[in-house]
């Protein structure tokens, strides 16, 4: 059947990259209500490969913001069904002059398709779709049943996504999720990820005196300047070693098994090579662990953006100061037990003369680790490696996929990862890009998959 799979491809390659193409022109981007309708339009156009693949039920949901879309083809009495999950909602495309092409006019250079959405996560989606237009077009019928969910609020943090999953248990029910929205290792270097950092994110705010004072007059020297203060609680929070000062922020935190550190150690990874990509003179991180380490099985603690006072060479005291901060967290730690600590430990070391207002932005979101040895999530080794021609490495992720919680919660069924973005693929910066050798074995590794999943479940 591959053989088949290989030579449709192959006809049809040029024709699916301009539908590629067309997908990735419409700037849905959901931070900007600029794009309100340009969002609802790609609604529409997810809707539309949806039919033309053959799947039915095809339906936009409303869900409180923009369109959830949903397909689903159910003609496999007996065997497993497969929920598919993506979105097609992407990041603001600006600072526009650093694209070497505009981000929503895609093009194609050094064997990579250039534009905003082409890895996060349009083209990854559109993977899915086709090899399951694929499948139906040569067989006429699939080996199990499956559901598509495709989003448009995952860049603002899917508000009504979770409401929509719990008000339609039945309608998702399924025996295995499997999710395209991560990155490989590195180039020819397949990769199933079995486990995300969760997330916490938090606003910090303090206020000083009522107005903006001169810094000369009465006030210089006088004053708590809110800036000082703020400066002062973001130092607190780490120290020179790299590791967070917030008393209990580590007490959940699991020790790394050593079975799993020389797996780490044994991947084909080189901080040089990252220090050469970044062009920083050299990494930090906590001391102690290796940067994979750092990166995928260590919480952190960021300071993501920072600002108060007047513009250029104002002279003043600035009535306040603000800074966001987010927490990437690892099992056990839970979202909420951390912002207490986090908010306990700003309350004890805000200077005098300031107010500081601490706000979680959302509950917050639990770290996951899939189970490895599931037979399902063991194909997608045997897929990469059948498409790639090399072994899969098995890897954690460093971010955070909120979806993916709340699936296995809810339904109570495994997540399958299996990414095919790059480490250096841009997404959520200038001159993103998917790279064609993905589209090509990405397409090939995920028939295999389909083709043998019901011998797995």
């Amino acid at each position: 059947m591959m053989e088949q799979v290989n030579l449709y491809f192959s006809g049809k390659r040029a024709k699916l990259l301009e539908e590629l193409k067309d997908f990735i022109r419409i700037p849905s981007v959901s931070t900007s209500p600029d794009f309100r309708k340009e969002m609802f339009r790609c609604a529409q156009h997810v809707a539309g490969l949806l039919h033309q693949a053959g799947l039915e039920h095809v339906k936009e949901f409303s869900a409180g913001g923009y369109p959830i879309v949903y397909g689903d083809w159910l003609h496999a009495p007996g065997c497993p069904t497969v929920l598919v999950y993506g979105h097609y909602d992407v990041q603001p495309a600006e600072p526009l002059e650093l694209w070497q092409s505009p981000p929503f006019q895609p093009e194609i250079r050094d064997e990579k398709l250039f534009g905003r959405g082409a890895s996060d996560n349009k083209g990854q989606i559109f993977l899915h779709i086709k090899t399951i237009e694929a499948l139906l077009e040569l067989t006429g019928r699939l080996p199990f049943n499956i559901k598509f969910c495709i989003e448009g609020e995952e860049e603002i943090g899917s508000p009504g996504l979770s409401p929509f999953l719990q008000a339609n248990q039945d309608l998702l029910q399924a025996d295995l999720a499997v999710i395209s929205d991560t990155a490989m290792l590195g180039e020819n270097q397949p990769a199933v990820c079995y486990a995300l950092r969760g997330l916490l994110g938090v606003q910090i705010d303090v206020r000083g005196p009522a107005t903006d004072l001169p810094s000369g007059s009465i006030y210089g020297g006088a004053v708590q300047n809110p800036i000082h203060a703020l400066v002062h609680l973001l130092s607190s929070m780490r120290n020179d070693n790299g590791r967070i000062a917030v008393k209990g922020f580590y007490d959940e935190v699991l020790p790394v098994p050593e079975q799993e550190r020389e797996a780490l150690a044994g991947l084909p990874f080189r901080d040089s090579d990252l220090v050469k990509r970044l062009n920083v003179p050299e990494l930090f991180g906590e001391e102690g662990y290796t940067t994979l380490e750092r990166a995928w099985i260590r919480p952190t603690l960021e300071i993501n953006g920072i600002h108060g006072g007047g513009e250029g060479g104002q002279t003043i005291i600035p009535s306040t100061a603000h800074a966001h901060v987010t927490c990437r967290l690892v099992p056990d730690q839970n979202p909420q037990v951390i912002f207490n600590r986090l908010a306990k430990h700003i309350q004890e070391h805000t200077p005098p003369g300031v107010e500081v207002t601490v706000t979680a932005e959302d509950p917050g979101h639990k770290p996951y680790m899939t189970p490895i040895n599931h037979p399902a999530i063991r194909l997608a080794a045997e897929a990469y490696e059948n498409a790639y021609g090399v072994p899969c490495h098995w890897i954690r992720a460093g971010g955070s996929i909120p979806v993916v919680e709340t699936l296995a919660d809810l339904f109570d069924i495994p997540v399958v990862l299996m990414g095919f973005g790059l480490p250096d693929g841009n997404v959520h910066g200038p001159n993103e890009y998917f790279s064609l050798q993905n589209f090509d074995k990405g397409f090939r590794t995920l028939c295999f998959y389909w083709l043998r999943l019901k011998d797995c479940l």
